[in-house]
């Protein structure tokens, strides 16, 4: 056979072109779905998106007077009557009023963006944008200007509620932040700089991304620059699926990359703070922390790196009285399988307090089930901790270790340990110092020094020790490494 024969012909009467031409025809009949706008190399259109949501969005402008502290007050009423005496005017003083006033104080302005949330004149814009405002202004598109009261902001998720006198409103309508997905189109509509109703989209770069902060926050390429922030992110059914919220920037002007705070938990933030003013957050009084994959492995948890640490129980708190010590690994909260630390934060702020769940932990070696009551969130802080003047026992690891008095151990809460005196070898590398607490080595609890030394004997030479070691306030596992001989 030639070459020639291999290659397919243009004339249309060849058999093969033609079945392909009536698959081709049966597939359109049969309504086959269309080429999606990449596949046929096409941009979405925004301007029905725009026309429909511009309405919705808000600018907000917030003024705020610099008051003098005391000191600065006293220093001024001298400075006054000094220059007054000379016919000077005061900085802060107009003529012919010698004393001023509060209209004569220099201001601080701010502005930002937000969106309309209800047809009764509730708007929806982040935290920042209106904190420490003393007066806030909300303009709609068609130029209406309103003085807005607040009616409640939450800085640690970056929302804020306003109120403003108008009804019949074009409210946005609510989208499903879940459903997003990473290359999906979506469209910001804003005021960057102070220009009112500015149009910018782009894709979502990835989601749920960890920026430190107590909500997971959606990345975009969309340009957001100051002025954005509070405005809407909109998918292309013109649904808000986030709030613009935070931009990441050198020179404080967009370089590619913004985040938006996902609507379902801005929506569940705006609701309480509509009902009360404020958000209640469940506290179980601990410090979490992850857990590592070789930590994993060396506790008995599983080759997965999953779960919180706790790192620190505060005294008195919601988690100590449910029985959770320094050193257990919560698994399980509420039914809800805990990944990361950042879980475990996130959902029990999330619980109402006052409400009675489940939690699973994981202590030394086996899988524990324990209830606790949450507290509600405040700032209380874990109590102080202090060494031991005991002293006694040494081991192969390169650790000297002390009997803790029965007074501390009191003070300390903690049924057993074993102080470390000196920490040389493989536990020096490890991270091991003087004075910390170890309270289990390989999942055994250690009671006394010579427990500890026991438990030590009986450890495999070649394999990692695993050893629940507190410091200060702060738990933690600390894997050892034997040195090979």
């Amino acid at each position: 056979m030639k070459t020639s024969d291999l290659a397919p012909r243009s004339d249309s009467k060849h058999p093969l072109v033609a079945l392909l031409s009536v698959a081709s025809l049966a597939l359109a009949l049969a309504g086959a779905p269309a080429p999606s706008h990449a596949q046929r190399g096409e941009l979405p259109d925004f301007t029905e998106l725009v026309e429909k949501a511009g309405p919705s969005v808000v600018n907000i402008r917030t003024s705020e007077r610099l008051k003098p502290n005391a000191a600065d007050s006293e220093m001024n009423e001298q400075m006054q009557e000094f220059l007054k005496r000379f016919g000077i005017p005061a900085p802060n003083q107009r003529r012919g009023n010698p004393r001023g006033g509060e209209e004569d104080l220099p201001q601080r302005r701010g502005v930002g963006s937000g969106f309309i949330l209800s047809a009764d004149g509730y708007v929806m814009t982040n935290a920042h944008v209106v904190d420490g405002a003393d007066e806030v202004m909300v303009t709609l598109t068609d130029k209406r200007e309103f003085k807005a009261k607040l009616i409640g902001a939450d800085r640690r998720t970056d929302v804020a509620v306003l109120k403003i006198e108008a009804g019949g409103l074009p409210a946005l309508k609510i989208g499903d932040a879940s459903k997003l997905k990473v290359g999906q189109w979506v469209m910001a509509i804003g005021s960057p700089f102070g220009f009112e109703n500015t149009v910018t989209a782009g894709i979502v770069s990835a989601k749920a991304r960890e920026t430190g902060d107590f909500l997971p926050l959606i990345q975009t390429d969309v340009a957001i620059n100051p002025g954005n922030s509070g405005g809407p992110l909109l998918n292309l059914r013109g649904e808000v699926i986030g709030i613009n919220s935070q931009i990441y920037s050198q020179s404080g002007g967009f370089m590619g990359i913004s985040f938006a705070i996902p609507i379902d938990e801005a929506v569940r933030v705006a609701d309480q703070l509509r009902a009360g003013g404020k958000v209640k957050r469940g506290m179980m009084g601990l410090l979490p922390v992850d857990v590592s994959k070789d930590v994993a492995e060396a506790i008995g948890l599983g080759s997965k790196a999953q779960g919180a640490l706790v790192s620190s129980v505060v005294a008195g708190s919601a988690a100590e009285k449910a029985g959770i010590e320094g050193g257990d690994v919560i698994t399980k909260f509420d039914g809800k399988a805990i990944e990361r630390a950042i879980d475990l934060r996130r959902i029990a702020a999330a619980t109402k307090p006052g409400s009675k769940v489940s939690v699973q932990v994981f202590r030394r070696g086996a899988h524990k089930e324990l209830s606790i009551v949450l507290a509600e969130a405040s700032d209380d802080e874990p109590a102080k901790t202090e060494a031991s003047p005991d002293s006694a026992g040494g081991n192969s690891l390169g650790l000297s270790v002390g009997e803790i008095g029965e007074s501390q151990k009191k003070e300390l809460k903690l049924r057993s340990g074993v102080r470390v005196e000196a920490a040389e070898g493989p536990a020096a590398r490890a991270g091991l110092r003087a004075g910390d607490l170890i309270l289990s080595v390989d999942n055994a609890e250690i009671g006394s020094v010579k427990q500890f030394q026991a438990q030590l004997a009986k450890l495999d030479k070649a394999k990692v020790v695993s050893m629940v070691v507190r410091r200060g306030d702060a738990v933690n596992i600390v894997l050892v490494k034997p040195e090979k001989r």
